[in-house]
């Protein structure tokens, strides 16, 4: 069994009450959670949250509701310490597929493709990213950019783990597969700027999400 968890907290401070803003009609949760149960590979849509508000539209978009105590809600809290914690009171389940509520835009078939390559490539998890070729100035020769090898910088849109690994509190195992997506998939939301970036990419990818 595969289940979706899309954690989900309040006190956002960049915007108040983030995950559930108006994002193109919908709560901004909404398009997390039609992404989830939109895929084949999918069992079960959760969302993680401290927030009865929350809770209440994320059922009303068709989710179940998992709630956390105060204590993994803080601004230091980590997505793996709160998996840990639902992780003992779920069935028996196989993977935890996690999508971040402020990644709303996810191409069609993102997910099942995900999760078709990490099972053809028994990689111990997954996550969706970006190759970022930012580097601090002052520390290169001014090399160009197509010289820069980068890294990988993971865009929160899906991360896939097994049980092992979180029954652990590991949040990467030995061997991660990096999917490399869609540039324009990648963007987050964290404050009002993004956010705007974000309407306007999807006008004009909706199509494809």
């Amino acid at each position: 069994m595969n289940i979706a968890v899309i954690p989900a907290r309040s006190g956002s401070k960049g915007i108040p009450n983030k995950n559930i803003i108006d994002f193109m009609g919908k709560p901004l949760i909404y398009w997390s959670i039609l992404s989830a149960k939109a895929s084949k590979c999918i069992d079960r849509v959760v969302v993680s949250t401290d927030s009865k508000e929350i809770a209440i539209v994320a059922e009303n978009c068709g989710s179940e509701v998992l709630y956390r105590p105060e204590s993994l809600s803080q601004d230091d809290t980590k997505t793996i310490e709160v998996l840990k914690y639902h992780s003992k009171f779920l069935n028996e389940y196989d993977n935890l597929f996690v999508l971040q509520p402020t990644s709303p835009l996810r191409k069609k078939r993102l997910i099942d493709d995900c999760y078709k390559s990490y099972v053809q490539s028994k990689s111990s998890n997954l996550a969706t990213g970006y190759i970022c070729k930012q580097i601090e100035f002052g520390t290169h020769l001014n090399e160009r950019r197509q010289e820069i090898k980068g890294f990988f910088y993971d865009d929160g849109s899906l991360y896939i783990l097994p049980k092992r690994l979180v029954d652990v509190g590991l949040w990467n195992g030995s061997n991660p597969k990096l999917y490399i997506n869609e540039k324009q998939f990648t963007y987050e939301i964290d404050d009002k700027i993004d956010l705007t970036i974000l309407k306007h990419l999807f006008k004009n990818y909706q199509n494809d999400i």
